[in-house]
């Protein structure tokens, strides 16, 4: 078995082969991987999405062949944008998606998709194309997730981290960011003042070693959407987020950067 699938709504990715380690991601419903290496029980698996790497339990993987991982690679992309989807599997059973679940080897003009042989109708609604509002989808989208709760290596309603949230925002918008704050702070165009922002942009903020330790989506004027406790909203300028219900200051602003064209 050297690629599989997520044929569940979410596995866990564990930092080590053991289901005491720390989870440091998710595989959302869809998403495929490369097997690195097997060890009894367990699999260091690669995401085709974003690179990330980390262990698996083996019974949570649908294994896929390199000739279907290579179709999927090459198929169009198809992403869930409703918070939870249910997919019909038959008369008694159903599939819960959460956002930002892919759909292989989507047909938008049958509305299906196919996983392990099987077809399946999609019932809810898919974005396989870029939406003409980027910027506006990217906020609608946030605003969804408005009390998800915080869980580290999240990346659902269910709970979810500040660079999760990003990057499955962002998914469903159509744009491939990486996994992890301090990744994705070096994509896109730096910008110099809060006022040069456009709703749906990035703001990153560090530690007092200059580490990378927060990410949030830019909203109207001096608002960021950002997943800290829970996602929220708070104010920010140019020093950093201001937390509307302690009143006072949280993270300390690095750098804001453009990367919706």
């Amino acid at each position: 078995m050297n690629y599989g699938i997520s044929g569940l709504s979410l596995i866990p990715v564990r930092r080590e082969p053991s289901e005491r380690s720390e989870m440091v991601t998710q595989i959302l419903y869809g998403e495929h991987f490369e097997i690195m290496e097997q060890m009894v029980g367990w699999c260091h698996v690669k995401l085709a999405f974003d690179g990330y790497e980390g262990w698996v339990d083996q019974k949570m993987i649908t294994p896929l062949s390199a000739r279907l991982y290579n179709r999927i690679e090459k198929a169009p992309f198809a992403v869930t944008t409703d918070i939870f989807s249910l997919i019909p599997i038959n008369e008694d059973q159903n599939l819960m998606l959460v956002a930002g679940s892919t759909l292989p080897l989507w047909r938008p003009y049958l509305k299906q998709f196919s996983l392990d042989k099987e077809n399946y109708l999609a019932t809810g609604n898919v974005m396989y194309s870029q939406p003409k509002d980027t910027r506006g989808f990217v906020i609608s989208q946030a605003l969804k997730y408005f009390n998800a709760p915080y869980l580290w290596g999240g990346r659902s309603p269910f709970g979810i981290d500040c660079s999760g949230f990003t990057q499955i925002i962002y998914k469903m918008a159509g744009i491939k960011i990486p996994r992890d704050a301090s990744q994705q702070v070096h994509v896109g165009t730096a910008l110099s003042f809060v006022d040069e922002t456009q709703p749906g942009d990035l703001a990153f903020f560090d530690d007092e070693e200059g580490n990378i330790v927060h990410v949030g989506i830019l909203w109207k004027r001096n608002k960021i959407i950002h997943a800290s406790g829970k996602v929220r909203i708070d104010n920010v300028d140019q020093f950093g987020i201001f937390n509307v219900d302690t009143k006072r200051y949280t993270h300390k602003m690095r750098v804001m950067k453009k990367i919706i064209p």
